[in-house]
């Protein structure tokens, strides 16, 4: 009697742990069914997001900022923990600033540089804070940026932007002495930069090794266009002249009125044009 009760009782504490066995077993089944649903999830999230970010960026390279802003503001708002938001937060930058919209772009900058340590763009973020400042006409502000990107990482590429700028800060404040000194630390670290040969944002200093302002009413790749330009400013009776300019690939050409020893002289001959309805910029 208690042989038949002990193998009756093996049997049954068999079958419980086979069916224990068998739990645990779809359990876990289950449990990897899920792991893999949740990593495809992941995964497909994360190449959407990526495709979103190329949109972005193709809205900011064709110039359509205004799309590039909406579109950087839509991901942000769905995928502000995403590994390269930093990326995001540069292009919305750069978006705003040549919207005109400085003071979002200081904003976005500003947020690189607090919230993201480690991040690839935080020398990009200190060189944009600094134009948002610039164009804005706050010189000091910008050279204090400027000169943040110097010392942080002397040897960097954007080391040479970072003296144009300061020179170009430092004529926009009537000191061309200064302006020419950051000029030479340029050329001597980086003759054949860019910077010394091309810039379509920021004004040249003139070859000249007379200092002086003038006022930018155009630039263009065609001589033929930017002679007429100068043809019908001289008949109007402004002082223009055409100066051609060696860059990469071809020549550029620039119609500038005047040559003044003072930026306020230039800036009468500024505000005449402009009223007339000339897009123009003293410089440097």
């Amino acid at each position: 009697m208690n042989c038949r009760i002990t193998k009756d009782e093996g049997r049954r504490t068999k079958d419980v742990f086979s069916s224990l066995i068998s739990h645990l077993s779809s359990l876990v089944t289950q449990i990897f069914r899920i792991l893999v649903a949740w990593c495809l999830c992941v995964l497909v999230s994360l190449d959407a997001y990526a495709l979103n970010l190329d949109k972005a960026k193709n809205y900011f390279l064709s110039g359509d900022y205004n799309s590039a802003i909406s579109e950087g503001e839509r991901l942000l708002a769905s995928n502000s923990g995403a590994a390269n938001s930093d990326e995001l937060y540069h292009i919305l930058a750069l978006s705003y600033m040549k919207d005109g919209n400085y003071l979002r772009a200081s904003d976005i900058f500003e947020i690189i540089l607090k919230e993201f340590k480690q991040s690839s763009f935080r020398d990009e973020a200190t060189l944009g804070l600094g134009d948002t400042f610039f164009l804005r006409g706050e010189y000091d502000k910008a050279k204090a940026y400027y000169q943040e990107l110097i010392n942080i990482n002397g040897r960097g590429k954007l080391v040479p932007a970072a003296y144009y700028r300061l020179s170009q800060c430092a004529f926009k404040q009537g000191n061309p002495a200064e302006g020419k000194e950051y000029l030479n630390k340029l050329k001597e670290g980086s003759p054949l930069n860019p910077e010394l040969l091309l810039n379509r944002d920021l004004c040249f200093l003139p070859d000249s090794s007379d200092f002086y302002y003038t006022v930018q009413v155009g630039a263009f790749s065609s001589p033929e266009n930017a002679r007429r330009l100068t043809d019908k400013l001289v008949q109007n009776g402004y002082p223009a002249y055409l100066e051609e300019v060696a860059s990469p690939g071809k020549p550029s050409y620039r119609v500038r009125v005047g040559k003044f020893k003072l930026r306020k002289e230039a800036a009468q001959w500024n505000d005449k044009l402009t009223q007339e309805g000339y897009p123009t910029r003293i410089c440097p």
